[in-house]
C-alpha cells in the first residue's frame, strides 16, 4: 500500500473497541498489549503504528507479543510499499493473498484502502469474492500472485511469460514474492491471535465464501 493513500499495515482494530474476530487463539493467550505492557523491543513500532493510524490497532497490540514478528511484518511491508508496483497493483496482490488466507481483518482493512484509491466497485467485488478481475492487466497480476502461492514460488514458465506479456516486468515478479511474504506474516499472525475487525471497518467486513 502507498503510505499516502492507504494504511501502512493490514492490522486494523482499536483495543477495547473491537467487534468480531478471525479464527484463532483466545485473547487470554494473546491479549491487547499496550506500549507500557509490551516487550520493550515492540514499543517503538507500536508507537509508530499509533501515530500513523491515529490509534493502536488490536492486531498490532497482539502481534507485539513478539517484537521480531511485528517488526518483521512492518519492515517487509514498508519495503513492499516502495516497490515499482503501483498502489492499485499492490492492493491486488494483497487482496489476493488475504482472501486466499481468509484473514478477515486484512480484507476489511484493504477493502477500505481500495475505497480510498477510488477503485471501481466491480474490481473490489471481484477481489473480495476471488473472481476474475475485469481488467486484463490486473487479472494477470492476480493470477500470477496465485501461481506464486500455488507453486511455492516455482511458477511454470508459461505462467510467468503470460504475466510478462500482460505488461509486467521481471522486477514486478519478484515484488509480488515480497508482497506474498509480507502478507503471509500478517495473515498468519492475525489468524493465530484472533485479531478482530475494528468497528470503523465494519462496513468493509467480509465473510469467507465456502467453495
Amino acid at each position: 500500500m502507498s503510505p499516502s493513500t492507504s494504511p501502512s499495515t493490514s492490522l486494523g482494530t482499536s483495543p477495547g473497541t473491537s467487534t468480531g474476530s478471525s479464527t484463532g487463539t483466545s485473547a487470554d493467550v494473546f491479549p491487547d498489549l499496550t506500549p507500557e505492557s509490551a516487550p520493550a523491543g515492540a514499543r517503538a513500532a507500536m508507537e509508530g503504528a499509533r501515530e500513523k493510524l491515529g490509534h493502536l490497532p488490536a492486531a498490532v497490540a497482539r502481534m507485539a507479543a513478539s517484537p521480531e514478528a511485528l517488526k518483521g511484518f512492518l519492515g517487509a511491508n514498508a519495503l513492499f510499499e516502495r516497490t515499482t508496483l503501483a498502489p492499485l497493483d499492490r492492493e491486488v496482490v494483497v487482496m489476493t493473498v488475504v482472501t486466499r488466507n481468509a484473514c478477515h481483518v486484512c480484507v476489511a482493512m484493504h477493502t477500505a484502502a481500495l475505497s480510498r484509491l477510488e477503485a471501481a466497485p466491480e474490481l473490489v467485488e471481484a477481489l473480495r469474492t476471488r473472481a476474475p478481475l475485469p481488467d486484463a492487466r490486473l487479472e494477470a497480476l492476480r493470477r500470477f500472485t496465485l501461481a506464486v502461492m500455488d507453486h511455492l514460488g516455482a511458477v511454470p514458465e508459461q505462467e510467468t511469460r503470460a504475466f510478462l506479456s500482460a505488461g509486467h516486468t521481471p522486477r514486478n515478479a519478484l515484488e509480488v514474492v515480497l508482497g506474498v511474504g509480507a502478507y503471509t506474516i500478517s495473515t498468519y499472525a492475525n489468524r493465530l491471535t484472533g485479531a478482530p475487525v475494528d468497528p470503523a471497518l465494519q462496513a468493509f467486513a467480509w465473510e469467507e465464501e465456502v467453495a
